[in-house]
């Protein structure tokens, strides 16, 4: 039982992610993306704060392993821009 996944590869897998309302916050959290997923096969759906001084990007993408989940966490976490990633 220990060794269970939680998730079962291949899956869709949503990534949610944060920051302020700029210009280049949305290209930058895709081009993040698009070096760990086929972004083209994603859903993406962003969504202003109700005082649009805050973006949030959502990208549903078919997730093939933990390291790549992993990997792009990581990256998306450590850019300056991100207030929060979910």
């Amino acid at each position: 039982m220990a060794d269970e996944k939680l998730l079962k590869f291949p899956c869709e897998y949503p990534i949610k992610v944060m920051g302020r309302n700029t210009m280049e916050f949305e290209p930058e959290m895709l081009a993040i993306f698009g070096r760990h997923v086929d972004i083209r096969n994603a859903a993406v759906r962003s969504q202003l704060s109700g005082s649009e001084k805050f973006l949030s990007v959502t990208v549903t993408f078919r997730a093939t392993s933990q390291a790549q989940l992993d990997a792009l966490y990581r990256e998306l976490t450590a850019n300056k821009k991100v207030l929060f990633c979910l």
